[in-house]
């Protein structure tokens, strides 16, 4: 059962076409994975899907809601963690919670449970009273994500969840995230620049240019670069690449001062390949099985970590004014 409709999806400012007809589903229950380098148009199509920009034209649809046409039902079946900090730093942990609710209209009694649940969940109730200006960056990450499950959201965006923190913290906000997707169903819809967090993702769509150029398993992705990612340095790496081609019909790409070889059995194919560069002087030479950084980088031209920070989740700063 999806619970995110997307379908013909397209966003324009002025003359510039920013999300280009895309279509897809989010199924109910999964960790779905948005990524894309810089301008690619994922801001874009969250910031569509949170009811913070409209689109020019295509449906999108949350729950079976109308993004345009059901604002206030969207926003009801969503919470939303964005990147920057947006805790109120005088308010104590627990008030940051209760304003929330209040703001939600949650019955009173209904509120103080949640409050006191969600705070033992994200192991903060022990500083509950303490004001969120003296939070760690950890501490302010799980407060958030707390916030935006207390009015029982169906869909939790987390926009860069984990960004800044030490990779304890991050998994340990990991650790929560998987938790909530198997204990209470909810469905999480997330970016992170942080190939090693997608993995933890069902599915993954990779946007760029405005369209959704792959959509599947984080292995299926994997699966589709067939064969050993073999990284090598010569002493001239402009015509090794062009001999690499000729000889063995392949595609290699060069990639700072390294030339890039998919290959069926990686370590077999290293000696063939030697023989045929036996003019080339090789400075160095490794093999191992392709990453989601290598299908980013197959697909897009550029590794995530390439993107700016001033480039990355800013949703907020984008759709203020607009």
């Amino acid at each position: 059962m999806s619970i995110i409709e997307i379908k013909n999806l397209t966003k324009k400012f002025g003359d510039k076409l920013a999300v280009d007809d895309i279509s897809f589903e989010v199924k109910e229950g999964e960790i779905f994975g948005f990524l894309g380098p810089n301008g690619a148009g994922k801001t874009t199509t969250i910031s569509i899907l949170c009811t913070l920009l409209q689109p020019t034209n295509g449906i999108a649809k949350i729950a079976g809601y109308d993004v345009t046409k059901e604002r206030d039902d969207v926003r009801n079946s969503i919470g939303i963690v964005f990147q920057d900090p947006s805790l109120d730093g005088d308010l104590t942990g627990e008030e940051n919670l209760r304003f929330h609710g209040m703001a939600y209209k949650i019955p009173k009694q209904i509120r103080e449970d949640r409050i006191k649940y969600l705070l033992d969940m994200v192991d903060l109730f022990d500083k509950k009273d303490e004001r969120t200006k003296n939070y760690s960056g950890g501490m302010k990450r799980r407060l958030e994500i707390a916030r935006g499950l207390l009015h029982h959201p169906k869909v939790l965006f987390l926009d860069e969840p984990t960004i800044g923190l030490d990779p304890q913290t991050r998994n340990r906000i990991w650790e929560h995230i998987i938790e909530l997707q198997e204990k209470n169903g909810i469905t999480i819809f997330l970016t992170t620049h942080y190939m090693e967090e997608a993995e933890n993702c069902n599915r993954i769509a990779i946007i760029d240019h405005g369209k959704i150029i792959a959509l599947d398993t984080p292995e299926n992705l994997k699966k589709n670069l067939k064969g050993d990612l073999i990284t090598l340095k010569t002493s001239d790496n402009q015509k090794a690449n062009e001999l690499i081609k000729t000889c063995f019909s392949i595609n290699p790409y060069i990639k700072d001062d390294s030339i890039f070889i998919y290959a069926e059995n990686g370590e077999n194919f290293i000696p063939k390949l030697f023989r045929a560069l036996r003019t080339f002087e090789i400075t160095s030479v490794s093999v191992r099985k392709p990453t989601l950084n290598d299908v980013f980088i197959k697909l897009t031209g550029r590794a995530i970590r390439e993107e700016t920070m001033d480039g990355v989740g800013r949703m907020r700063e984008r759709t203020r004014g607009r």
